[in-house]
């Protein structure tokens, strides 16, 4: 019995990547499949009701994938009673940690598959090891604060002989103050962010090019890290 359940733990660690991709498609498949049976007239009436009857569905299968944006709409849900605040805080944190989990066993148990898939990054890789070495746990519970090393630093510490509990403790703790630092504030602030998102929409002409302001910045700020990993 022991090895029985031994052997499908090691199946699925090395083939988590394959399950996690299958399991993520029938979620997707079935909010999909609820969007269009949504008892409501209009695309965006359907995306509210989809959110507000199917919230933790959606915000579980959302943070897997590591989107603040999730975040953000749960911790307006919860101003609006649509959810409540620390069930929200612990299916989100429970996402990442799944998410991050799925990326560790991938480095942990594929590394074929990541020495081919993520060859064009390893300057990262090498960036997320220095890293490792020289903070030790402290960057697996800072790493999803890390634009464009989300993945690569799990994926990475996975390579390692790190101890697989120590990492999953750490990635527990870190996923659920993750979440709890968005979904609060947001849920704390619901009235004076729903203004502000109200003012945007009776001023839509502005938004293009508040958007294009934003992405200038988040695309100066990537260079700017690519400059100091090639520095490395």
């Amino acid at each position: 019995m022991l090895s029985f359940v031994s052997s499908n733990i090691y199946f699925f660690k090395k083939h988590a990547i394959k399950i996690a991709f299958i399991l993520i498609a029938i979620l997707f498949s079935y909010l999909a499949y609820h969007l269009y049976m949504a008892p409501v007239e209009g695309l965006q009436n359907k995306f509210v009701y989809l959110l507000k009857s199917k919230g933790y569905i959606i915000l579980f299968a959302w943070s897997i994938l590591e989107g603040e944006l999730g975040l953000i709409m749960a911790g307006l849900l919860c101003y609006t009673r649509d959810m409540e605040v620390w069930l929200a805080i612990f299916i989100a944190g429970l996402g990442a940690f799944v998410g991050d989990q799925i990326y560790f066993y991938v480095g942990r148990y594929n590394k074929t598959y990541v020495y081919t898939t993520f060859k064009g990054h390893r300057r990262k890789f090498a960036l997320a090891h220095l890293m490792l070495k020289k903070y030790g746990w402290i960057i697996i519970f800072a790493q999803r604060y890390m634009y464009g090393m989300r993945a690569i630093i799990p994926i990475s510490i996975g390579l390692t002989k790190y101890d697989a509990k120590k990492f999953a403790l750490i990635n527990l703790i870190s996923a659920w103050s993750w979440a709890s630092v968005t979904i609060i504030p947001v849920w704390y602030f619901g009235e004076e962010i729903l203004s502000v998102l109200e003012l945007i929409k009776s001023n839509f002409y502005y938004v293009p090019v508040a958007i294009f302001v934003v992405v200038a910045i988040f695309v100066a700020y990537y260079y700017t890290q690519q400059k100091k990993t090639k520095s490395i």
